[in-house]
């Protein structure tokens, strides 16, 4: 914290551009600002509508501090609960092959990785700026700029434990309805979904079997409205479904497991 305390009219300035918690936002600008002029400038940015979490270069999520930079989607409180179901899936092993998709700054990834240490990790997104930034959060993973699962190792067929991804889910209709924050700096197709705004999250459910290994699981954050249609893609794949809710945080995610036998044409490992 800075010792010149909140410069006069700071939280009303940030109050006014529509910034909610101004008190709490002043105090972390001030925190991370090394200097009068530093802060000016941050808070210029904030002013414009850029997200908090890009102008302090960081973002808080599942009790972990996720570097961020400008142009990267910024993680989001329900997707914890994403993370918290893959932790889930994964407790009691000491070791396991996990695979974040669309990982943004590989927020999941990094929570999942602090929770089991020892889990081999590949993380995947389209955008450099992104894949960048999760290599900085993720040192010991493999990160790699692709198409879902083409960006992958062909040797990690059959043998993956979980498949995690806070995949595009917003209809295309509905993006104009997002936040300002989010329609001006972050990547309009890290939220645009397609018509249904499933278009993604189908082709990693589609996808999956091929790369899951015995008893795997994919793990995919949808709205509560697209349960029921993503169960039924997940059904559809040969995986079984299932949807968990955190009505405090409006967090859906939609849970499709291996069965527990060996699929055709697919090597599994157990």
């Amino acid at each position: 914290m800075q010792s010149y305390g909140i410069p006069a009219g700071l939280v009303s300035r940030l109050r006014d551009a529509g910034c909610v918690y101004a008190e709490e936002e002043a105090v972390l600008l001030l925190s991370g600002a090394p200097g009068a002029a530093v802060l000016d400038l941050m808070v210029a940015r904030r002013l414009a509508g850029q997200p908090l979490e890009q102008v302090l270069g960081w973002a808080s999520f599942g009790g972990l501090r996720v570097g961020l930079r400008p142009g990267v989607f910024v993680p989001r409180r329900r997707t914890e609960f994403l993370a918290e179901q893959a932790v889930h899936v994964l407790a009691g092993r000491s070791t396991a092959l996990v695979v974040e998709l669309c990982c943004g700054s590989g927020a999941v990834a990094m929570v999942v990785s602090a929770a089991v240490p020892d889990c081999r990790v590949y993380a995947v997104d389209l955008h450099p700026d992104a894949v960048e930034c999760a290599r900085s959060n993720l040192p010991q993973a493999s990160v790699l700029q692709g198409d879902l699962f083409l960006a992958l190792p062909q040797e990690l067929r059959g043998r993956v434990d979980l498949v995690v991804a806070n995949a595009p889910y917003v209809p295309t209709g509905a993006l104009a309805t997002l936040p300002r924050e989010a329609r001006n700096y972050e990547p309009a197709d890290t939220f645009d979904g397609g018509r249904n705004g499933l278009d993604t999250v189908g082709r990693i459910i589609s996808e999956a079997p091929q790369w899951l290994g015995f008893r795997g699981k994919v793990l995919l954050e949808c709205s509560e409205e697209q349960a029921a249609a993503v169960g039924g893609l997940l059904a559809a794949a040969g995986l079984s479904p299932q949807i968990l809710r955190n009505e405090e945080t409006d967090a859906t995610v939609a849970v499709g497991s291996a069965p527990p036998r060996r699929m055709k044409g697919i090597r599994q490992t157990g």
